[in-house]
């Protein structure tokens, strides 16, 4: 039997009276509130990532060791690598010869050209740009690829089956990039050296004799382990910031686009930020 139609009204005014109470109470989230929400969600994800690494470094010192998986990161990301450090390196040491040429010849000391680009080189742009290059062709291509796995729950199925997906898919890869990393930084810095005593014989007169036995007496043992050291972090944080951002995809397909993107400007971020600190520490050693 329906209710007569001045019930019903008295109905629905009631029920919109308690609408209109309800919504008075709800109040509107202040600036304070949001600052504090976005900086809870920041302060979790540096927990979160650093337990990450946390847990992929103690894998080292437990079993089981995924050596296959290893062997085959090294290859994707060293040997894959290898073309574009070895192109960027060579114009690199090319454009600084042209760059410092000029004012080299105004005070006749054309002769120092050998041991600014070997310095430049090995302590900061050899590290450095490599590092970049392979941050933006990896660290975005681990991000995909665990992403992808993630939305389409394959990381679940491996935690159902009783396999650890920190030990099986980030350990392998960030073993692979702390390993390759200053090998890649070594030939980028020869590679560089070529270009730089190229340009320098073509343009300087430079003669080989004279050019490599500048560079190399330039370059001190300080030097050296500077260079070296840096890619060893440079290669866990990108190493690392692709697997978290991978594991971490939310939102399907468009989540897995989005946390690609993040890996690289994260990872390039972390790398010059952590230059800065690692320089400083190595010149007030050195």
């Amino acid at each position: 039997m329906r209710a007569p139609p001045a019930a019903r009204l008295r109905l629905d005014a009631a029920a919109w009276r308690r609408y209109a109470s309800r919504m008075e109470n709800v109040t509107e989230p202040g600036l304070l509130d949001t600052i504090s929400e976005v900086m809870k969600h920041r302060v979790l994800a540096v927990q979160d990532y650093s337990f990450l690494c946390a847990r992929a470094v103690s894998n080292l010192f437990t079993q089981p060791r995924y050596l296959q998986d290893t062997i085959e990161q090294m290859d994707a990301i060293g040997v894959g690598s290898l073309p574009i450090v070895m192109l960027t390196g060579f114009f690199i040491g090319a454009v600084m010869v042209l760059q410092t040429s000029s004012q080299f010849e105004r005070f006749g000391q054309t002769a120092l050209t050998g041991d600014v680009v070997a310095i430049a080189l090995v302590r900061e742009l050899g590290p450095s740009i490599t590092a970049l290059l392979v941050a933006g062709r990896n660290s975005s291509g681990i991000a995909s690829e665990l992403g992808s796995m993630t939305v389409t729950e394959q990381v679940d199925a491996m935690r159902a089956m009783g396999t650890d997906p920190l030990r099986k898919l980030v350990t392998p890869r960030v073993i692979a990039a702390v390993l390759m990393l200053p090998l890649l930084t070594a030939v980028s810095d020869f590679v560089g050296l070529v270009g730089g005593f190229l340009v320098s014989n073509l343009q300087l007169r430079l003669g080989a004799v004279q050019f490599w036995t500048r560079a190399i007496d330039a370059l001190e043992f300080g030097d050296l382990i500077q260079g070296l050291t840096k890619p060893v972090f440079f290669g866990f944080i990108l190493s690392t910031v692709g697997c978290y951002l991978g594991l971490t995809v939310r939102g399907g397909t468009q989540g897995v686009g989005r946390a690609t993107t993040q890996a690289v400007v994260v990872a390039s971020v972390f790398i010059l930020v952590t230059n800065f600190f690692i320089t400083r520490f190595m010149l007030w050693i050195f």
